[in-house]
């Protein structure tokens, strides 16, 4: 059996090269397509590198201004607000709710001289607050007492923390 001579018709050798010549113009054309778009996608990503970068040289300058500003405001606290806590009073079997918040308020009165006033200068007139504070002598349900100083804390908020004991 013979394979029939189909390379003598020229209509098969016109149709075989059309498609040899079609798929080398196609090829082409995919190299071009592809190549122009991959240097729009290597634009677009340089392009963003760039703004990558200028965003972040720029999250670092507004970084270093809020630890700045924060430095400064840190410097500028201001006292807003005192805070007494009375202890040890139900040891003196003390139950009058209303002469523990007298003299809790009697504390902060003598305090409220401290209000707006700057954290740096307050922390270190702490002796004299200590002083002022275990200094006073108040009468409670006919007996005299004073304070001793258990904890302070410092910040714009002042909170402290004080005891009770029989005055002498």
């Amino acid at each position: 059996m013979r394979i029939p001579p189909f390379y003598r018709n020229s209509n098969w050798q016109r149709l075989f090269a059309g498609m040899a010549v079609g798929g080398c113009i196609s090829w082409v054309i995919f190299l071009f397509m592809f190549g122009v778009m991959q240097e729009r996608n290597s634009v677009i990503m340089q392009e963003q590198a760039n703004k990558i970068h200028e965003l972040q040289s720029d999250i670092k300058i507004w970084q270093d201004d809020y630890k700045e500003l924060n430095e400064k405001n840190e410097e500028m606290l201001t006292i807003q607000k005192i805070k007494v806590e009375l202890t040890n009073y139900e040891k003196y079997e003390i139950k009058d709710s209303q002469s523990i918040h007298t003299v809790q308020e009697a504390i902060q009165d003598d305090l409220r001289s401290l209000l707006a006033k700057d954290l740096a200068t307050v922390y270190k007139n702490k002796e004299m607050i200590e002083k002022t504070i275990e200094n006073k002598i108040v009468k409670i349900n006919g007996k005299k007492y004073e304070f001793v100083i258990r904890e302070i804390h410092y910040y714009t908020t002042i909170h402290i923390e004080v005891e009770l004991r029989l005055a002498d």
